[in-house]
């Protein structure tokens, strides 16, 4: 499903002396089947945009337009149900939104309030759990016995069991070891790629964003700062600077690298192993140059 933001705003408490705007003539375009990620701090409208996506609010100003539905301040789909069945959010520490006795009840919540057949319910709880990683043996516990890790994971899989096209993932990450964080990412990137999701992914993780999404949209003060391919946006230090971020990781050793043996090398995207080659040929070099 394409996502297309026209000139919306969105201001809270409109018409009163508490007015205030969140998010101010923003404008975009998300092609389906990509993944994008949203970066910003607290403040810069990323939760706003969230709620647009799946018709929590609609726009003060302008209009969103999601595959085949239209949100304006005027207008909205007759079949809202459907739209929230169609996006799935993941929000942040999703598993504080458990409340079933057992796991399968919790997971199959979803399908069912979209009124799919019991048989279809059942086979998607246990396609569902096998692609999340939980045993089933786990489907007739508690959430509230499982591990911390185990519990995101029983909440994630509620939202998948509705069979999304788009998913939102606020933060996802949050609160997890960087073990538990990679593995997370891992498992969201091979269902976006089998599942052919448009995934969106709101983080302050640059790494995430360089490693993960296709495009990058920089959000400040509600508008829209800066956008494009992650190796062109997450690469410009000074202008990231300008609304405290940093450039990734990498980016920075490459930049360190740089400053100290006068060679070059550009970013790609290059995984850590591709990158070690890549150092290793131009020390090289440099040993021959001398």
């Amino acid at each position: 499903m394409d996502i297309i933001f026209n000139n919306v705003s969105y201001i809270y408490q409109k018409n009163t002396p508490f007015a205030h705007k969140a998010i101010a003539n923003l404008s975009f375009h998300i092609p389906s089947g990509t993944f994008t990620a949203v970066i910003g701090h607290t403040g810069s409208g990323k939760s706003t945009l969230i709620q647009h996506l799946n018709g929590l609010v609609r726009p003060s100003e302008g209009e969103v337009t999601i595959g085949d539905y239209r949100l304006t301040n005027d207008t909205k789909p007759e079949d809202m149900k459907t739209l929230r069945n169609r996006v799935g959010v993941v929000f942040q520490y999703p598993e504080h939104q458990l409340f079933e006795e057992t796991v399968k009840k919790d997971i199959a919540f979803g399908p069912k309030n979209f009124n799919v057949p019991e048989e279809e319910v059942e086979q998607r709880v246990r396609e569902i759990t096998q692609e999340v990683g939980l045993p089933e043996e786990l489907l007739e516990r508690s959430p509230f016995d499982l591990s911390g890790g185990q519990m995101r994971r029983v909440a994630i899989a509620g939202v998948l069991a509705t069979k999304p096209e788009v998913l939102v993932l606020d933060e996802p990450t949050a609160g997890l070891d960087p073990r538990g964080q990679q593995e997370m990412m891992d498992m969201f990137y091979d269902l976006h790629k089998r599942q052919d999701l448009t995934t969106i992914l709101v983080t302050h993780s640059m790494e995430d964003a360089v490693k993960y999404a296709d495009h990058a949209m920089i959000l400040n003060n509600g508008t829209k700062y800066m956008e494009g391919k992650p190796e062109d946006v997450l690469t410009q230090r000074e202008a990231l600077h300008n609304v405290q971020l940093d450039v990734p990781e990498m980016v920075q050793f490459l930049n360190a690298f740089s400053e100290k043996f006068g060679r070059q090398i550009p970013f790609r995207r290059q995984s850590e192993a591709e990158l070690a080659r890549e150092i290793r040929q131009v020390l090289k070099g440099a040993g021959s140059d001398e």
